[in-house]
């Protein structure tokens, strides 16, 4: 595993750098590394430091936050198709970026947006931290975050379908689609504490995953407090997913998938996948950007809806795989 895991490491290095090489008018490797010491031409160092590799930390922070979250949900639910949509937090933290553009608040300020992602993200974490003191059942907390989705998902609907102009109603649209574009080390130092505090309290839990994989009553039996653990996860994911939403807005599926390819190479611990799973997560993500940039298309895709058509047939494949095992 130590082998893979440098390696993972390197892939990801090589693809921070490849991020900052390609674009719509390429690089050489020189010029690149002029720009990000510092030497080279003022126009090289704009694009490389102030454009593109904001934009592939972006890809790449955003990525790690819901690796982490989908694979530390996943040991807490033992379930391969738990992800951090599942507790309703993307869909709270999108409310409220879809809120503050459907009022025009975001128009008062570069913040206002990533703002209200943050407190629809904590609006949702803290429902969900009280329904996890409050309930015994992970069932029941399942059922809890598909409520607060739907909820979610018909506000949203209902607020594009009363949008006042056709530009609000495409800021809304765009803002659903996911993307990493335009984003600067400003934007990434708004969301940095709650991604940092959240991926924080997921690691601390790592040992509470361990214990959890004998199941409930046994990880009981040997001291885990099973409400603290499961607040702590819920708490962790929330607060790293809704500063994930901030930056991009709803990017679907890494969560699911990249866990699943690190699960079996770390015999199925959930400890041990947490952060494999984050830096996968993390370059799945910074690659698909890549792609975006480099597709020949009018108007640049948005990296949700490239997500989503990558991810939505492994999560498709996964549940089949998931369907065989139980039959």
């Amino acid at each position: 595993m130590r082998a893979d895991f440098a390696a993972l490491v390197l892939a990801c290095l090589a693809a921070l750098f490849a991020a900052c090489l390609l674009g719509s008018t390429p690089m050489e490797i020189e010029r690149v590394l002029g720009a990000l010491l510092g030497r080279g031409d003022p126009g090289d160092q704009l694009v490389v430091v102030h454009i593109r590799l904001p934009r592939a930390i972006t890809a790449f922070a955003v990525g790690a936050a819901l690796g982490a979250s989908g694979a530390a949900l996943q040991g807490l639910l033992r379930n391969p198709l738990a992800e951090p949509g599942v507790l309703g937090v993307s869909a709270m933290a999108s409310l409220g970026a879809t809120g503050a553009l459907y009022y025009g608040l975001a128009a008062l300020s570069a913040w206002v947006m990533p703002a209200a992602a943050i407190v629809g993200a904590i609006t949702g974490t803290a429902l969900i931290a009280f329904a996890a003191l409050r309930t015994a059942s992970v069932v029941t907390l399942i059922l809890i975050g598909v409520g607060l989705s739907s909820f979610a998902g018909a506000a949203m609907n209902l607020m594009m379908n009363l949008a006042p102009n056709p530009f609000s109603l495409a800021d809304m649209i765009n803002w659903m689609l996911g993307s990493v574009a335009n984003r600067s080390f400003l934007d990434l130092g708004f969301s940095a504490p709650f991604l940092a505090v959240g991926l924080g309290v997921l690691f601390a839990t790592r040992r509470g995953l361990s214990a959890l994989t004998l199941g409930e009553e046994a990880a009981s039996g040997v001291g885990l407090n099973l409400r603290r653990q499961r607040l702590s996860i819920v708490l962790g994911a929330g607060l790293a997913t809704g500063g994930a939403v901030a930056l991009a807005g709803v990017i679907g599926f890494v969560g699911i998938v990249a866990p699943h390819i690190i699960r079996p190479m770390v015999n199925h611990d959930p400890a041990r996948s947490l952060l494999p799973s984050a830096l996968l997560a993390g370059l799945i993500l910074v690659l698909a950007d890549i792609g975006v940039r480099l597709m020949p298309t009018v108007t640049e895709l948005k990296l949700g809806v490239v997500a989503a058509l990558i991810g939505a047939p492994a999560f498709v494949w996964i549940a089949m795989q998931r369907r065989s095992v139980h039959d």
